[in-house]
């Protein structure tokens, strides 16, 4: 079990730990996941997002090393951005790791991978695990910005998929415009050594600690995959509907050739939404019927959306299957009605 540069502060704060991706980490604090969840989509929350990893790639090499492994084309972005991406099986086109890479520098880039598979993606792009060096802060919300503000003002002004190195509370950090939660807001990698200290400040600030409970209800209501779910062994890029990170342009990545074989043939499945009165969530490995009856698929990932104030879900079922179209989810030997749709299920507010 690995434990986060910020774990004394969890507990201080009574937070309810739990195993994830082997390492120890929040799942809820006192005021529990539906006050963390509602605080993000209407003020600012912290999460410690230290458990994904961080794989550092540099020097001159760095560039082609990374456009040869991942789909998507980093000459669409510069030095200062930062890119979601893929990672694919050789094999069968799975979806080894969903990625954002930050590119600090000319030839520096920081790779995002999720919490276990570091290590399977230093194994295939090289670079240096420096995970155990930094905490990582992701600070969410429509009032995001405004309380980073109040302790540094240059963290704050950092914009959506920008990277920057940036002074917060005397320790170098590289902070970045991205989140998992479909609002605003940036990610702080700080020095473990100053990861308590950035913490505090923040909180003192006026954030609202979230842990991966609200994490993932978010994530849920935005449409965003987690890896294990929407992406993972068995599924393609193609067939979570995220063929936009895939630069069919470039020669080669890893998997090219098995997943352009996919996309000539068609996908067998597709991802979809799908909309559930009330507040019996149809989880993960459900059965989807179509309004016959038939089976066409399965859930991915389900859950109560407290936003929208019923259940929603993600299921891969028949390409056939069409927004509008009602379908019922056996539930335990119970038929739960439910209606495809389009994702997001609660869009970012403008």
């Amino acid at each position: 079990m690995r434990f986060s540069p910020l774990d004394a502060q969890h507990r201080l704060l009574d937070a309810k730990m739990v195993p994830f991706g082997g390492w120890d980490m929040p799942l809820a604090y006192p005021s529990g996941t539906l006050a963390e969840h509602a605080a993000c989509r209407t003020g600012a929350v912290i999460f410690d997002v230290s458990h994904l990893g961080t794989v550092r790639v540099e020097g001159p090499t760095a560039f082609e090393q990374l456009q040869a492994c991942l789909t998507n084309d980093l000459t669409r972005i510069a030095p200062g951005r930062a890119q979601y991406t893929h990672l694919l099986a050789e094999d069968d086109a799975s979806v080894l790791d969903d990625i954002i890479v930050w590119w600090v520098s000319d030839q520096i880039f920081d790779v995002m991978p999720n919490a276990s598979n570091t290590e399977r993606v230093v194994a295939a792009i090289g670079g240096m695990d420096t995970t155990a060096t930094r905490a990582v802060i992701a600070v969410q919300g429509p009032e995001a910005r405004a309380v980073v503000a109040k302790v540094c003002v240059e963290a704050a002004a950092v914009k959506r998929f920008t990277v920057e190195e940036v002074q917060v509370c005397g320790f170098s950090c590289v902070v970045a415009g991205t989140g998992y939660t479909g609002e605003d807001g940036i990610e702080i990698a700080v020095p473990s050594v100053g990861a308590a200290i950035v913490w505090n400040a923040l909180y003192e600030a006026g954030a609202i600690p979230a842990g991966l409970g609200a994490r993932d209800t978010l994530r849920l209501e935005a449409g965003f995959p987690l890896h294990g779910h929407e992406l993972g062994e068995g599924i393609s890029s193609l067939q979570a509907g995220l063929e936009w990170v895939v630069a069919w342009n470039k020669p080669n990545f890893h998997g090219r050739a098995a997943l352009f074989t996919e996309k000539e043939r068609g996908v067998s499945r597709r991802l979809v939404g799908i909309t559930i009165p009330g507040r019996r969530p149809a989880r993960d490995g459900t059965r989807v019927l179509d309004a016959a009856g038939n089976e066409i698929g399965f859930i991915s990932s389900g859950n109560f959306s407290p936003t929208l104030g019923h259940c929603v879900a993600m299921a891969f079922v028949k390409p056939s299957t069409a927004v509008g179209d009602s379908v019922s989810m056996d539930v335990r030997g119970t038929l739960i009605e439910g209606v495809v749709v389009a994702t997001p299920f609660v869009a970012k507010k403008k």
